[in-house]
């Protein structure tokens, strides 16, 4: 393809940028052949050009590839690309894996993640490679996975700088393997895999500028397994100690982590004769100045090390010796040099020195001796030894090597005890290892450390580079495709350079074995030999002794200085010899010994310094002052070690590494590079430029170029077909073979076809060609949403036309009516104008005439009326007089005798006031004492009534007055206004002068008369209102306190009800606490089945190895018939006929009878067993002993656990039953009665006289008990109705104290009232106690009843055993079994004897099946072992009962056992222990159990004893039983849930239009939704044909849900590419068809619905719109069910359709967070949901319609043997 046509207008690329490395832009002119520059635009919209070179800027990939899981599956191959990659996965998803075709890069987060449980473990588990997301398991397990299926090695490869988290990565794989590959025989060998890393980081690891817990060795740990691929042992190869830092650190670094941790716990007791202290106080651990880390805890650690110790077989007292050696070394490091001179020549120590002390009596070395091979170093020649003294640098120099020498040996010994412990038990089939090497590092001063760590990456990235070039050529050799070498670039020169003859590290080890050999003259010979010679060795400009080689990533200059030194790494041969010849004694923790040498070497120092041959030193006694003393003239032979410790470090180096490449080369290797983001350990913080040295060092780029220079894409022909059908032909989809097709297609568009090679299942293309056809494809379906668009927008616009036209017409059609009626209502209003004209004209003609009438008539009507009325006026004026003399002589009367009658009211009121005032005042001072509460109260009433009566009387006569006075006033008022108009018409008539004089006389004596009366009204009416008003305030008075009252009685209402709801939370609080502890109890039913199997494959183990006949398992101890007694438990060997009666009480005896039989063995046997540890005891009799202390333990807390569930239950009965007064027992019942006189007569008629006398006297006795009882019950009786009345007596003085109360909340305070209330509730609580001693003396006459019918049960019951056990005899031979008798009434009992034991339980339990019997009743053999039970309760043979028991138990235990996995044969023994349940309860003794039972089964209920004890070791099995079969149908469900939920495409044409990645292959489901409901509806059809119950049922399908939408919903986290909009629709549908199942079998209510929210929300919110922030806060309430973790991995993971959908924006995911920290509070958070979580399961209570005597039993089962009662 050409230059233009990729770099047109638009085209995106990557330009260099100083501080990002690289930018991204766009092209805003295309490019053309010649052009100078091109044209840019960055994307903050800056203009950039950009000169064109000799090659053009790399291209960037489509968007759909930005954070693709695979760098190979990227278009465009190069460094921009993978660095864009990795950043966009790691910035905005905060995923830190991505694969590079076999290399997994792993970034360190600096943060813990929630990514590396134990869930995540077993999803991964199982799954291939691209199946999930990048993940170090995904790696661990293709290792495994390649390991199981072809029988061949592995090897991990974990690579990367310091503080890149490559001993984290090696510690998870390391997890991973111990979790997977568990070991079976051995149960602690994956514990001690693990234990020795916390080990090796305390001895291996130091703090660096970098890392805080970097690994200064490389170590190759070996995981063997065996043929069933489980765990057998590890082995453990280091290299390259870094032993300098021993000595010196630089600043801000540490030492080793295990000095630190001994100064950190040196107050411990036994570290007390270390003589440690601070880390300041050493001089090797404080000159980095940094002794404290943050987030550390070296006194944890050091416990966890020394615990780890213990783990791998490491005595106490090795321990102690080594940290005793440990502690010499910092003494030693304290130890003060001094010169003799001025010119330091000589040095020499104190003897006094406190330092040098320590050291000694620690290593046992004398101190003499100590302090002269430190200052002196001997010099052998030919013929003479000599003894030459020291300088004081060469004297620090010895001392430093001594100390490097002694941890090196130390460390060799650990990694030696390590491999000890972990040493395959047998030969290993297969192992894994995992390689945790440092990677390629340059620093400013390079060193002789850093050339052997960057060698050992030069070897291993050649053996990477054969490794991907090999992989490649089999992929194009497998696929047909012709292939040529590839120029990749080799490393091989570089490794010539170093490791050749004539080479640098020869020559290296020629200049060391000179005996004048330097630094400077190495390096020039290195300058004569290689400078002109090799491409990759230069030499620097400014500096003569250095020089520089050219690795695969980089130049490196390397200081010469120190090489010699480093590599000869020489130990005096003198303190060799001084150490070998230590003497220390063994002294207990915490004392010194009280003397420096012992008569005992120390073991630990003679394994780190043996002695062979003659190694041992001549020591002068003392020093000569001269600078060479002969000391004898003979040469001894240094030992082998000493030989061996000579050899130059650089060749044992090259050694132990090209051993680790032969194993490599024997393994498949798989990759892991760790990447460092940045140097200040910020977590998710990327910086680019660091990254990009790294993947330059590790080999990342290497596999994109090699890659990128072959056919880096792949497609399968289905995929290509499916994804670029759009850029096809009519004519190219009419062929029918798809390959030619797709070839047709590639020819056609990429026209050249070296860009594309076709294999036999996919197509290869070169870097860049899957970019241009997504291109077109681009482009294509562009054009086809224009055209698209096109004619959506015509039809649009024709659709509005025909509308606009339409509605044109419409317009014109009503306009036009409009004017028509228009016209119509003008034409309508001038005809009726016309009409109303004239008739108003008429109408005004009308109205004028018949005014003028009505004028006139009006006119004679007043005239007429005038003259009348004058003429009356005049008759009635004579009349009025006389009514007016009459009126006022009365009215004068009245007034006189009403003056004097209100006079003596008004003083009968004011001394009644003041009588009342006096009375008021007594009473109120009186009313505050209590004894007269109750007189005052009954009065009150009435004197508030009465003063009520005068109120409301006083209130009527003041209306009465004033009615009375307005009366008057009008009356008064009307007088005058007459009598003034008589004063005048009797002033016009002279006449009546006189007369008119007398009457104004009288009408001023009436005036004056008023004006008294009124004033006395006046006063009247003012001292009524002042009484009225003190009135009211009295009335106001008693209102606020009896407001007062009332609001104290509804705050104790209040209290009341607080504590109501108190008590209800304390409810609620106890049923949750039951619910815990019933999860716990199950949990600890779980645990102790599995300890119990755990003993059993234990105790076969111990019997293999011990070879006993006595311990080993015949064929026959299977069956229950050869064994004289049963073992509840799944032991092999059971316990005698004498240890069957303590059986049933507790699970720990069985235990501990046990034990016995097992110490008399291991007593006998330790003499002879070759297995033996220090103390002689065989390790695995111990273990097997500690695991049975374990099951005791766990037996312990299950009976601790039990009781207190009982309390719970008890305690919770109680509160749902407070009082159960009055209970009407029935006397046939308790009497235990099931025949009437009658019938006993007759039934008896035909036995001997004497059982007749027997008879009569039972007879005799049983009416005088029914008289007793009847007496009883009449005395019963008659105490009820007295407490009845007492009851209604009680009910009255309530209703007489509320009405009390009533009265009091008006007048009393809150004193009296309380008083009052606390008197009443002990009132009534005496007579709660009075009834509760009732009811007791009444359970007592109950019980005393009971124990005399038993008394006369068992006499009629001997009695009549002798009788039927002839008529048994004789009926036996001729009744079958099966056939009921109805001659005679059955009591539903078998009979079984103790011989046929064995064949009752292989018949009903090891060989039923139900198939067999079709006819069967279901739960058949429970009710048979009930049948029997009961026989044996009539018996009142306990021992038959216990013995039934735990055999039943055993038996149900093996047949569960044997058939674990089978579904159908859990659900059938879980139904027959539960109906088992609930046949011993509602047959029982507790009477809560026979509420629902038929008098005839209450017949049949259990006499002798009370079987209840054995209810909970039943239930404790059901438990069991029901866990099996959660884990049965999970086994069946899990392979089905991923494909049935998540890939199967149940909404055809929903799939993602997003192109697979080259990882995984498409391929069809294996199962479908409707496989997934098939198997379960198989599960539910095996529950219901078994008649579980519905509870039981309900529960175990809201297990099998969770279980489903956890391992759904952990697959959609996992998964990247199955976050998308379409598979969010397909899951929500798959889950509605789950509901509508559901739905369908009624099991909507069982919690099942619950389980799968979070699933459905997981759905809807990759539905959701993810945009701005409303719908950020949709999302917040939406996800009610999902973690915070949870939700943000969903969005982050969320994976748009291409071209239709955009990313999640950065800020919208910050967003969501921010809303979901406020929301959730900060705390533990799990990413995936536990799928193995059980929810603890109920048993409910069922009452059973099934009669005894009725069951019929089938031939089939022959149980001929038993006898039926």
């Amino acid at each position: 393809m050409a230059a233009e046509e990729l770099y047109a207008q638009g085209a995106r690329v990557w330009v260099p940028d100083a501080q990002e490395v690289w930018k991204p832009a766009e092209l805003t002119k295309g490019y053309e052949e010649g052009d100078g520059c091109l044209h840019l635009r960055l994307q903050d919209g800056s203009e950039l050009t950009c000169p064109v070179g000799p090659q053009l800027p790399f291209l960037r990939n489509p968007d759909y590839l930005s954070g693709e899981n695979d760098l190979v599956a990227l278009s465009y191959l190069h460094e921009p690309a993978v660095l864009h990659t990795l950043r966009a996965r790691f910035l905005e998803t905060n995923t830190i894996y991505t694969y590079c075709g076999i290399i997994l890069v792993a970034i360190n987060p600096y943060k813990p993640l929630p990514i590396y449980e134990e869930p995540v473990i077993y999803a991964y588990s199982g799954q291939c490679m691209g199946d999930m997301d990048p993940h170090i398991f995904a790696v661990a397990e293709e290792a495994y996975r390649q390991m199981s299926r072809y029988s061949r090695d592995q090897s991990l490869i974990i690579s990367g700088e310091s503080g890149a988290g490559k001993t984290a990565s090696a510690k998870y794989a390391m997890r991973y393997f111990a979790t997977v590959g568990g070991s079976l025989s051995d149960a602690g060998m994956e514990e001690k895999v693990l234990a020795a890393s916390p080990i090796m980081e305390a001895f291996g690891n130091a703090k660096t500028t970098r890392n805080d817990n970097s690994s200064r060795f490389g170590k190759y740990v070996e995981i063997c397994f065996n043929h069933e691929y489980r765990i057998v042992g590890a082995a453990m190869k280091t290299y390259l100690l870094e032993k300098s830092r021993l000595t010196f650190q630089a600043k801000a670094e540490r030492n080793y982590h295990i000095f630190y941790q001994l100064c950190a716990s040196a107050a411990l007791p036994e570290f007390h004769a270390l003589r440690l202290g601070e880390a300041e106080s050493f001089h090797y651990t404080k000159q980095g100045r940094c002794a404290l880390l943050e987030a550390t805890d070296d006194a944890a650690d050091l416990e966890s090390t020394r615990n780890a110790f213990s783990l791998l077989g490491v005595h106490e007292s090795n321990q102690l010796e080594l940290f005793s050696i440990l502690a010499a070394i910092l003494h030693l490091g304290n130890i003060r040099l001094k010169a003799k001179d001025r010119h330091g020549e000589s040095c020499f120590l104190e003897l006094e020195d406190e330092a040098l002390g320590r050291f000694c009596t620690l290593l046992g070395v004398e101190k003499s001796q100590a302090s002269r091979w430190l200052c002196y170093r001997k010099l052998v020649t030919a013929s003479e030894t000599y003894v030459k003294p020291l300088s004081r640098q060469q004297a620090s120099t010895s001392r430093d090597a001594l100390a490097k020498h002694l941890y090196g040996q130390l460390f060799k010994w650990i990694v030696s005890r390590i491999n000890k412990a972990l040493r395959a038990s047998c030969r290993p089939h297969a192992s894994i290892g995992i390689l945790d090497i440092y990677g390629f590092e340059t620093f400013a001063v390079n060193s002789f450390e850093q050339f052997c760590i960057n060698y050992a990456n030069e070897k291993l990235q050649q053996h990477f580079n054969l490794h991907v070039f090999k992989l490649e050529q089999e992929e194009y050799v497998r696929e047909g495709i012709p292939w040529a070498f590839i120029d990749f670039s080799d490393n091989q020169p570089c490794i010539d350079l170093i490791e050749a003859k004539l080479g640098i590290l020869d020559l290296l080890n020629e200049e060391c074995k000179m005996p004048k050999g330097s630094d400077r003259s190495w390096a020039q010979k290195l300058y004569d030999q290689h400078l002109h010679h090799s491409p990759h060795f230069q030499k620097p400009k400014m500096s003569t002794e250095a020089f520089i080689i050219q690795h695969f990533a980089g130049k490196v200059e390397y200081q010469c200085r120190g090489f010699l030194e480093k590599n000869q790494d020489m130990v005096p041969a003198e303190l060799i010899g001084l150490l070998r010849a230590s003497k220390l004694c063994h002294f207990s923790p915490g004392r010194l010994p009280s003397h420096p040498w012992a008569p005992q070497k120390s073991a630990l120092l003679a394994e780190l310094f043996p002695e062979e041959g003659d190694g041992s030193i001549a020591l002068p006694s003392r020093l000569s002052h001269g600078s060479r003393v002969t000391v004898r003239p003979s040469r001894r032979s240094l030992p082998a070690t000493d030989k061996e410790h000579r050899k130059p470090i650089s060749t044992q180096f090259k050694a132990s590494l090209h051993k680790l490449m032969e194993t490599l080369a024997c393994t498949t290797p798989h990759y892991i590079r760790c990447i460092k983001p940045n140097d200040h350990k910020r977590p998710f913080e990327f910086d680019a430029r660091r990254v990009v040295e790294q993947l330059r060092a590790c080999g990342v780029l290497e596999t994109i170029q090699i890659s990128a220079s072959g056919y880096p894409s792949r497609w399968t022909y289905a995929e290509f077909f499916g994804r670029y059908r759009a850029l096809m032909r009519p004519e190219d989809l009419t062929g029918g073979d798809e390959k030619q097709t797709c070839w047709l297609v590639l020819q056609r568009l990429l026209k050249d076809s070296s860009k594309f090679q076709c294999g036999k299942g996919k197509i290869f293309f070169r870097a860049g060609q899957v970019a241009f056809l997504e291109e077109l494809r681009g482009r294509r379906l562009r054009a086809a949403c224009v055209l698209i668009q096109k004619s959506l927008r015509g039809w649009l616009g024709r659709r509005r036309f025909l509308r606009m036209r339409a509605a044109a017409i419409c317009l014109q059609r009503l306009a036009r009516g409009f004017l028509a009626r228009r016209l119509a209502r003008r034409l309508r209003r001038a005809s009726a104008a016309l009409t109303i004209q004239k008739h108003f004209k008429m109408a005004l003609a009308r109205r004028s005439y018949r005014r003028t009438h009505a004028a006139a008539v009006t006119i004679q009507a007043f005239a007429r009326g005038m003259f009348a009325r004058r003429l009356h006026r005049q008759l009635v004026a004579g009349r009025k007089a006389v009514v007016i003399q009459s009126a006022v002589r009365g009215w004068l009367a009245r007034t006189a005798y009403a003056r004097a009658r209100r006079a003596v009211v008004y003083l009968q009121c004011c001394y009644r006031r003041m009588q009342a005032r006096r009375e008021l005042r007594r009473l109120r001072i009186e009313a505050k004492s209590v004894e007269h509460y109750k007189q005052l109260s009954k009065g009150m009433e009435i004197k508030v009534v009465q003063l009520q009566c005068k109120v409301d009387e006083q209130a009527r006569e003041n209306q009465s007055l004033s009615e009375q006075l307005s009366a008057l006033r009008a009356s008064h008022g009307g007088e005058v206004e007459r009598l003034r108009g008589e004063v005048q018409r009797l002033q016009q008539d002279k006449a009546q002068e006189r007369h008119v004089r007398e009457l104004q006389e009288q009408l001023q004596h009436m005036e004056l008369e008023k004006s008294l009366s009124e004033g006395r009204l006046g006063r009247e009416l003012q001292e009524l209102k002042q009484r009225l008003a003190e009135l009211e305030a009295m009335k106001s008075n008693l209102k606020e306190e009896k407001d007062a009252l009332n609001q104290r009685i509804m705050e104790q209402s209040q209290d009341l009800e607080e504590q109501l709801r108190c008590v209800r939370a304390e409810s609620q609080e106890l049923l949750g606490q039951l619910e815990g502890e019933r999860t716990r109890y199950q949990s600890l039913v779980t645990e102790y089945a599995r300890l119990e199997q755990h003993c059993e494959n234990l105790q076969d183990e111990v019997a293999f190895h011990k070879r006993t006949p006595s311990l080993r398992r015949s064929p026959s101890s299977d069956s229950i018939l050869d064994s004289k007694g049963s073992y509840p438990s799944s032991l092999s060997t059971a316990p005698s006929w004498e240890d069957t009666d303590q059986q049933s009480e507790s699970p720990s005896q069985p235990l501990d009878r046990e034990r016995g039989p097992w110490k008399s063995r291991a007593m006998s046997d330790s003499p002879r067993s070759s297995i033996t540890d220090e103390d002689g005891q065989d390790p695995l009799e111990k273990a097997y002993l500690l695991l049975l202390g374990q099951l005791n333990a766990v037996t312990e807390d299950l009976a601790r656990t039990r009781e207190e569930l009982r309390r719970a239950k008890a305690q919770l009965a109680h509160e749902r039953k407070p009082f159960e007064l009055f209970k009407r027992w029935n006397a046939a019942e308790i009497l235990g009665l099931s025949k009437s006189p009658e019938k006993m007569i007759e039934a008896d008629s035909l036995m001997e006289e004497d059982l007749k006398y027997a008879y009569d006297a039972v007879q005799v006795s049983n009416k005088l008990l029914q008289s007793q009882l009847q007496e009883q019950q009449q005395q019963h009786e008659q105490e009820l109705e007295g407490l009845c009345l007492d009851i209604r007596s009680l009910k009255q003085l309530s209703q007489q104290q509320q009405s009390l109360i009533q009265d009091l909340q008006q007048h009393q305070e809150e004193d009296g009232l309380l008083h009052q209330l606390v008197q009443l509730k002990r009132e009534n609580l005496d007579l709660a106690e009075q009834l509760e001693r009732q009811e007791r003396s009444m359970l007592q006459l109950r019980k005393q009843l009971k124990a005399s019918m038993k008394q006369i049960q068992d006499l009629t019951a001997n009695r009549e055993a002798m009788w039927l056990e002839h008529k048994v005899k004789a009926e036996e031979a001729e009744r079958p079994l099966g056939v009921l008798q109805p001659a005679r009434a059955l009591e539903g009992m078998l009979g079984c004897k103790a011989e046929d034991e064995g064949r009752l339980i292989r018949a009903i339990i090891t060989d039923f099946k139900p198939q067999h019997h079709p006819d069967a009743l279901p739960g058949l053999p429970a009710y048979v072992l009930f049948m029997c039970l009961r026989h044996a309760d009539s018996t009142r043979d306990e021992h038959r009962i216990r013995s039934l028991f735990a055999a039943a138990i055993s038996g149900i235990k093996r047949a569960v056992k044997k058939h674990s996995e089978d579904v159908d044969v859990v659900t059938l023994w879980l139904a027959n222990t539960c109906c088992l349940i609930n046949c011993l309860r509602q047959y029982g003794w507790d009477q809560s159990y026979r509420l629902a039972n038929t008098p005839k089964q209450n017949q049949h209920c259990l006499r002798h004893f009370d079987l209840a004890s054995h209810c909970q070791s039943l239930g404790d099995l059901a438990i069991h039983i029901y866990q099996q079969l959660v884990r049965a149908a999970q086994k069946r469900l899990k392979p089905v849930i991923v494909a049935a939920m998540l890939e199967s495409e149940t909404i055809q044409g929903l799939s993602s239009a997003r192109p697979p990645g080259n990882r995984k292959q498409a391929a069809a489901p294996a199962y479908t939704l409707d496989s997934l409901l098939q198997q379960l509806g198989s599960v539910h059809e095996a529950l219901r044909q078994h008649q579980l119950e519905p509870a039981v049922v309900s529960q175990a399908f809201r297990q099998l849900l969770f279980t489903v939408s956890g391992v759904a919903l952990n697959y959609l986290l996992l998964r990247r590419d199955a976050c998308s909009w379409s598979r969010g629709v397909q899951l929500r549908y798959n889950v509605s068809q789950l509901e509508e199942w559901l739905r369908a079998r009624g099991l909507q209510h069982s919690g099942a619905l619950e389980t799968l929210q979070p699933l459905i929300q997981a759905a809807q919110l990759l539905q959701v719109k993810k945009a701005t922030e409303d719908d950020a806060e949709a999302v917040c309430s939406l996800c009610t069910a999902l973690s915070r973790l949870q939700i943000m991995k969903l969005l982050r993971a969320y994976t748009p359709a291409v071209g239709l959908e955009e990313r999640v924006s950065p800020s919208f995911i910050s967003s969501v967070e921010s809303r979901l920290a406020a929301r959730c509070p900060a705390g533990p958070c799990q990413l995936l949901v536990d799928t193995a979580h059980l929810f603890p399961v109920h048993l409910p209570f069922s009452c059973s319609p099934v009669q005894l005597d009725e069951i019929r039993i089938p031939d089939s089962m022959d149980l001929a043997f038993l006898t039926r009662t």
